[in-house]
């Protein structure tokens, strides 16, 4: 949002002056965790052990359990997501809760713990948080109650409302008072009104969407089927595609990150039994992509450090035992790597 220019002489002399009396005052300390590299333990089903590491990458020092280790209890369920809003990170657990915690220190500051079945993942707008969720199992392990939960207040509370949306909505993604929702299952992308607490129009999309980023001030939507992946654009004024780039890259997984000059890194798996396993590198502004810039298996998700050129790749070993990371340099090789929690499957850098 643009700032307005004061365009009265006595106010630009009143903030000079302020200006100049606060200049030499100190800085407020940051939090232990408001810098650094958050690492996402997934946890073990049925053991609900999912966790956050910290790793303070210029000095190499590891922090296990930090959420535990803030709050004097377990996390307590398997961590799906890491949302940062408003100084405040939420940690999604597929197993029905949200926990918020303050960005710099990790204490708790609120959570949702009630109402919820499969939540995949949230945004904030409005001043309310809207979580993404399966919803409940049928019979035949489908999910044909899928929703959009609503929570009136961010620092947590109980559901007001559910939106009912495609089946297996996954990412979302605020632009203005409206939420764009991945709705993976059936390829849709929903909008929702934050303020109306509605789906105001629907999106068909090929593949299956899964995560939103954003690049160069362009909304991209990341979509995948089993031999290509996709890359839509949208028209914000009226929620329409604007463009659609392609490219042949087969067993995509969803997992996706940003690099440096407009660099993305995907996961490839082949899945059970083999898992054969790569990261693929493909660029939108000139099309370039190759499918097996790294090789190896067990991948199970990756980070960009773009201010230091490393990309950070998770390695969940098979769910035996503890997972681990390794660091490698924008050439592909490893830097460095470290042990982890079980399952790790995603980074919050900053």
């Amino acid at each position: 949002m643009k700032k307005h220019l004061f365009q009265s002489s006595k106010l630009v002399v009143i903030l000079l002056i302020l200006f100049s009396c606060t200049e030499n005052q100190p800085e407020v300390p940051r939090g232990e965790f408001e810098s650094g590299i958050l690492i996402l333990n997934e946890g073990a089903f049925g053991s609900n052990d999912g966790e956050v590491f910290h790793l303070d990458p210029s000095t190499e020092e590891l922090k296990p359990n930090i959420f535990e280790s803030a709050n004097g209890r377990p996390f307590a369920g398997l961590l799906q997501d890491i949302v940062y809003e408003n100084d405040q990170l939420y940690l999604v657990a597929n197993t029905g809760k949200i926990e918020i915690v303050d960005a710099g220190d990790f204490t708790s500051t609120g959570a949702v713990t009630t109402d919820l079945d499969q939540p995949r993942s949230l945004t904030v707008n409005s001043g309310k948080i809207f979580i993404s969720d399966y919803g409940p199992y049928d019979a035949d392990f489908n999910t044909p109650e899928s929703y959009i939960a609503v929570v009136q207040e961010i620092n947590g509370g109980g559901v007001s409302k559910k939106i009912p949306v495609s089946r297996k909505p996954e990412d979302l993604i605020s632009v203005g008072k409206f939420i764009l929702v991945a709705g993976s299952e059936e390829g849709m992308v929903e909008v929702i009104d934050a303020k109306q607490e509605e789906v105001v129009e629907t999106i068909e999309v090929t593949g299956s969407p899964k995560v939103f980023f954003e690049t160069n001030g362009i909304i991209y939507l990341y979509a995948i089927d089993a031999s290509e992946v996709r890359f839509y654009s949208f028209n914000l004024e009226n929620f329409t595609i604007a463009s659609t780039d392609i490219f042949p890259i087969s067993m995509a997984t969803g997992k996706i990150a940003s690099g440096n000059d407009g660099m993305l890194y995907l996961i490839r798996s082949s899945g059970f039994p083999d898992y054969v396993d790569a990261v693929a590198t493909l660029s939108l502004s000139n099309s370039t992509v190759n499918p097996n810039w790294h090789e190896g298996s067990g991948f199970y998700g990756i980070g960009v450090d773009q201010i230091r050129g490393e990309i950070y790749l998770a390695n969940s070993n098979g769910f035996q035992g503890n997972g681990t990371v390794t660091v490698l340099d924008e050439s592909g090789n490893e830097v460095d790597e470290v042990e982890v929690g079980r399952g790790p499957s995603g980074f919050l850098i900053r």
